[in-house]
């Protein structure tokens, strides 16, 4: 089960309308999250008190992809005024959309976030392995930044510089072999370093120009923004984590009691050991 999320990440979230727009980290995967959720039956009470987790094989994956966007949302807030910084961008009709969007004098990068806890990533020019497992992470960022490009380049009318980046979140391990040439894989606790440190490319005007053209919805997508309220995923996030402190406390207690019955066992072992 993922580790607790700290407190000051963004999780009481309003309901999402059109006045919100890229303001909401991880709407899309909260909202999923909660729709399937939904048909979740609550747990019982000795389900409770045993610290079983309220969620399902269905809806652990969306709650991850979450806790991952929420983590990266909130290490991007770090950013100064001179970036623009967006979340859950819907792109297209498809219903697809991009985790984060940043513009900045280097650019614009379109940030896939990956939850991996515990796990061991390996990255080679041409594939991303996660416990030795083959991702399909990499052509999906470079997509990502590709169309990017191409929607801002054809609004502008001229070529603007997108970069795909994978930021993980919560890997034991990152080997990067060979870091691929179009897409950047990074761990998460670098990413603001790494964006920081990037060239200039553009100008402030055209920062600027950028930055307002990314605010606007209908430059992303003909679709409507309908409203949806996530702020359950808030009270979802308790469950989760009190069910998993239960379980800690149960462990303990369990090991307390194994090393209760060997201490015993010992004391009575030397007692017939010197008694003899």
């Amino acid at each position: 089960m993922p580790s607790e999320i700290p407190p000051q990440l963004p999780l009481d979230s309003p309901a999402l309308t059109l006045s919100t727009f890229g303001t909401v980290a991880a709407a899309s995967v909260m909202t999923e999250c909660l729709r399937v959720q939904a048909g979740v039956p609550r747990r019982g009470p000795l389900a409770r008190t045993f610290g079983r987790s309220p969620l399902s094989e269905e809806s652990l994956p969306w709650y991850l992809g979450a806790l991952g966007e929420l983590d990266v949302a909130k290490r991007l807030d770090s950013l100064g005024e001179s970036w623009t910084v967006l979340h859950s961008v819907p792109i297209g009709t498809r219903g697809s959309d991009i985790d984060h969007v940043v513009v900045s004098e280097a650019g614009v990068f379109t940030i896939n976030t990956k939850f991996h806890e515990g796990a061991r990533v390996w990255v080679g020019s041409r594939r991303l392995l996660v416990n030795g497992q083959a991702k399909d992470h990499l052509r999906n960022a470079r997509y990502e930044a590709t169309r990017t490009r191409k929607l801002l380049s054809a609004a502008v009318g001229t070529e603007v510089p997108a970069t795909g980046v994978i930021a993980i979140v919560g890997a034991k391990q990152i080997t990067i072999r060979e870091q691929p040439t179009d897409v950047a894989v990074l761990d998460a606790a670098r990413l603001t370093h790494w964006l920081k440190k990037q060239r200039p490319r553009i100008d402030r005007a055209q920062t600027a120009a950028l930055s307002a053209l990314v605010r606007d919805a209908a430059t992303w997508t003909d679709e409507p923004q309908h409203e949806s309220d996530v702020s359950g995923f808030a009270e979802l996030h308790r469950e989760v984590v009190g069910a998993k402190q239960v379980r800690m406390l149960w462990g303990a207690a369990l090991l307390i009691a194994i090393l209760g019955v060997a201490a015993s066992a010992l004391i009575e072992f030397y007692g017939h050991a010197f008694g003899s």
